[in-house]
């Protein structure tokens, strides 16, 4: 089951929409698979192997879950991100920046 806004969801019993959010993205691969929709629709076996070392069945069951939440579907090509989870992308990176440079400045202390 996914978690949805306004339902108890990890760290947040009231469901706050960015905490249900969190608890997706923060699931195991969830990350990897929006980032490598990016651009282009992907097989499962495609994503598998961008993927690396994510199982099939983590891969089915993420794949299943961001389909739920419509950040994701299935074309007739592929696996791709949907009009929301090319927003989500786009809002994700300046986040992906700050964590990079929080990362680098962490290292150096």
């Amino acid at each position: 089951m996914i978690p949805f806004p306004g339902k108890p969801v990890r760290g947040s019993k009231s469901g706050a929409p960015i905490m249900a959010l969190f608890d997706l993205l923060g699931r195991r691969w969830a990350m990897g698979i929006i980032w490598n929709l990016e651009g282009s629709p992907s097989t499962f076996r495609d994503l598998q192997a961008r993927c690396e070392s994510i199982s099939p069945t983590i891969l089915n069951s993420r794949l299943k879950e961001l389909r739920e939440a419509e950040i994701i579907e299935h074309n007739g090509k592929g696996y791709c991100l949907t009009e929301h989870g090319m927003t989500l992308l786009k809002q994700l990176k300046p986040l992906g920046k700050w964590a990079k440079d929080w990362g680098n400045r962490v290292k150096q202390e």
